[in-house]
């Protein structure tokens, strides 16, 4: 089942060792959101056991909200996140190198079927998440796949 979740077909994500595996990395999430201002080190060190990737001097203020606890959110160097962002991480969302992130930005993957009885049956499927180098998303900003993914380059910048 995780093979069809990070391949982009139809999967339940209700499956009971998704589950446990998405609660499992959601753990870290906990702890990391209850860090307080001064733990600037701990901070640090629970993005890099939490997330895919985390370049050098990455920063994610508290609180983030993801699914999988950031496990399939991959940042370069120097990504700034701002207050409650959101990644919706049941797939991959890559970000590239000096992005800065505003409040309020939900970056999410999944998708659902376009068939009605798979969707009553709470089927969905992923397509990542490309976010190029020197992007701003500014706050309260959402970004979907498309199709099969999207990409947005820094010369595409999106800004509210």
């Amino acid at each position: 089942m995780y093979d069809d979740m990070m391949n982009g077909e139809i999967y339940w994500p209700g499956d009971e060792e998704l589950m446990k595996q998405q609660l499992d990395c959601i753990e870290k999430l906990y702890d990391y959101n209850a860090t307080r201002p001064h733990e600037w080190e701990k901070r640090q060190k629970l993005l890099k056991e939490m997330l895919a990737e985390a370049g050098e001097d990455c920063y994610i203020e508290p609180p983030l909200h993801a699914n999988w606890g950031g496990h399939h959110l991959h940042l370069g160097k120097q990504v700034y996140a701002n207050y409650n962002l959101t990644a919706v991480d049941d797939g991959e969302i890559f970000i590239g190198d000096y992005t800065m992130i505003g409040p309020n930005v939900t970056l999410a993957t999944p998708n659902h079927p376009l068939a009605p009885e798979l969707r009553e049956k709470g089927y969905q499927y992923n397509l990542p998440i490309r976010i190029g180098k020197n992007v701003w998303l500014g706050a309260g900003v959402i970004v979907v796949p498309a199709s099969r993914s999207v990409t947005i380059r820094s010369s595409a910048r999106a800004a509210s």
